[in-house]
């Protein structure tokens, strides 16, 4: 049952993308019709209230301009949380060596296929 003063659901999510962890907020995610993918919607920004702006955030503004839905390949997501207060998306570098990630096994940590493998 729905509470008439709980505020619509959010969501944060970390994938991997061109050896980046991306963290965005959004407002829904579902399995896509698109085998393999996941599907995420209005996508989240922090407001622009103060004269800092974080260039993660305001590259992740950029990078999504205009997109209403974007589709994310199963294997490069990381992790899906709900939360209750969105935070502030950030764009991370993928870094070598500690890692509490396991990655999907035959995928290397960029998520390809291993290139040995013919």
């Amino acid at each position: 049952m729905i509470m008439a003063n709980q505020s619509k659901c959010k969501y944060r999510v970390s994938f991997i993308n061109q050896d980046k962890i991306y963290d965005i907020y959004v407002g829904k995610v579902c399995e896509s019709e698109m085998f393999g993918f996941i599907e995420l919607e209005d996508i989240i920004f922090g407001e622009n209230t103060s004269v800092v702006v974080d260039p993660s955030e305001e590259r992740l503004r950029v990078e999504f301009s205009g997109v209403t839905r974007t589709y994310i390949p199963m294997h490069a997501v990381l992790r899906i949380d709900e939360v209750e207060k969105e935070g502030i998306g950030k764009v991370r570098e993928l870094k070598e060596g500690k890692s509490n990630v396991t990655m999907f096994p035959g995928v290397t940590k960029l998520g390809r296929p291993d290139s040995d493998q013919k």
